[in-house]
């Protein structure tokens, strides 16, 4: 009984670091919108100097700094350069999507991530498609083509985000490394990159160029501060991944686009047209079918575990 009763607490610790994660993630908007005077390229450029930044302190504090070689050479590099290059355009796009209005857009990229790793796991890995995951990806592409049709746009911030997100994801599943010094080495890879921007922003060189740091306290703090929002949800991340299920994982981060959604609707007064209610109703109900599917397998799969667990010789 004390050792269930320790599980549940350690289950109860997950469940709680992944909605803390979620919750930065989905709140970021508020932040990044803070941001707005200061170009996106900037701001990414600053948030890749500033995670390596606090990722170099943290992984030195925990002696862990000789684990970032392994992955910037050889076959493990070229993984890491395609990760890092999928998270720069997936972070870019985020944060160009919050300053020009178009956070809902961006809520709906993450929301149908999932059913887009799906159609990646099928398409690059060979995976075979379940009749559920089939139905919900179904619903997912009718409705990015209702809404583009209803627009008259194509909703391509999301699809971006999701695509980008969902290559990422193909990386990871390549390497072994956590999440937080695989991410460490992904941004160091990036640095050289940025920091040359920022060289040609201070310098007066680039387009639309403000060399925002250094100008006001305010604006410097929140570019500093960057690195602690991309690191805080990640080792929550990681803390919780060690402790609860994937399916109860995967539920729970559906609260990072629903807040990014409400960020969007009730803060910043984004349009919510009658498409936009079409195509996310109908998001909704395929990550509904999709999320019930995986959870129904996932406790079916425990129970033909215990069924199938061999009985300890103490006990014949």
């Amino acid at each position: 009984m004390r050792e269930q009763g320790a599980r549940v607490t350690e289950g109860q610790k997950g469940a709680a670091a992944m909605i803390g994660a979620c919750v930065v993630w989905g709140l970021s908007p508020l932040y990044y919108k803070l941001l707005s005077h200061v170009p996106a390229l900037e701001v990414l450029s600053h948030r890749t100097l500033w995670s390596v930044v606090f990722f170099t302190v943290l992984l030195a504090v925990q002696g862990r700094l000789s684990h970032l070689r392994p992955l910037v050479w050889g076959r493990a590099g070229l993984v890491t350069a395609f990760a890092a290059l999928m998270m720069s355009l997936n972070w870019f796009f985020f944060i160009f999507s919050v300053q020009n209005g178009h956070t809902v857009e961006a809520s709906l990229g993450f929301y149908i991530f999932p059913l887009v790793a799906v159609a990646v796991g099928v398409l690059a890995f060979g995976e075979r498609l379940r009749r559920v995951q089939f139905f919900a990806i179904g619903l997912a592409t009718v409705a990015v083509i209702t809404l583009a049709l209803g627009l008259g746009v194509t909703p391509w911030i999301a699809i971006v985000l999701a695509v980008t997100l969902a290559g990422y994801g193909a990386a990871k599943r390549f390497g072994t490394a956590g999440p937080v010094v695989s991410v460490a080495a992904e941004v160091v890879m990036v640095l050289p990159f940025g920091l040359m921007w920022l060289a040609l922003t201070h310098a007066g060189h680039a387009p639309q160029s403000t060399g925002a740091f250094g100008h006001d306290t305010r604006t410097s703090v929140l570019l500093v501060l960057s690195g602690l929002m991309t690191a805080t949800p990640l080792i929550l991340f990681s803390y919780a991944t060690q402790r609860v299920s994937m399916t109860t994982v995967g539920l729970i981060q559906y609260l990072n686009p629903t807040l990014q959604f409400f960020c969007a609707v009730l803060v910043f007064s984004e349009p919510f047209t009658f498409w936009h209610k079409i195509a996310f109703g109908l998001i909704w109900a395929a990550l509904l079918v999709y999320s019930a599917e995986a959870a129904w397998r996932e406790r079916s799969t425990r129970r033909a575990a215990r069924m199938t667990m061999p009985v300890p010789p103490a006990a014949l």
